[in-house]
């Protein structure tokens, strides 16, 4: 599969087509309001917690991701669901990111007009994680969850 392609991402389910994912040896997840103040802060919630779990090689990627990803979903969800869920899991080789919203549309990566002002979040999404996609939630709304590949710190420092 190409990086960061999933041409299918309605049902989608992390690793779908792949080796699965091990068990999450470590998780955090925080609601944020539909502010966007709140883009911001979620890139902030992953830079720390990544942080915290030694785990930097792909931070930046991971930042963006997740600001697209939040963007996405104040932009697209329903104003009645007030909460986006901002979820990290850390596996043996991967990171994965989550984010749910309430809304109940499909979203897909399309082609912006060089003069539009967005457009171009999903596409960043594809280029930049190694599988993404999306999936229902119980209850309404959806989650679109992106996977990144990650050397274990202490294989770094050998």
């Amino acid at each position: 599969m190409p990086n960061g392609t999933c041409h299918e991402p309605t049902t989608r389910e992390p690793n779908q087509n792949q080796q699965p994912l091990s068990a999450a040896v470590e998780h955090h997840s925080r609601r944020f309001t539909r502010r966007k103040a709140n883009v911001p802060a979620a890139r902030r919630f992953v830079a720390e917690v990544l942080t915290g779990w030694g785990h930097m090689q792909r931070l930046d990627d991971v930042r963006l991701c997740v600001s697209e990803l939040v963007t996405n979903a104040l932009l697209h969800a329903p104003v009645a669901d007030g909460l986006i869920l901002v979820r990290l899991e850390l596996h043996g080789s991967h990171v994965l990111l989550d984010v749910q919203d309430g809304g109940v549309g499909t979203p897909s990566p399309r082609t912006a007009q060089e003069a539009d002002d967005g457009g171009r979040g999903l596409l960043l999404v594809e280029a930049l994680a190694d599988t993404w996609g999306l999936t229902t939630r119980h209850g309404p709304g959806k989650r679109v969850w992106s996977t990144f590949r990650h050397e274990h710190p202490h294989a770094l420092a050998e």
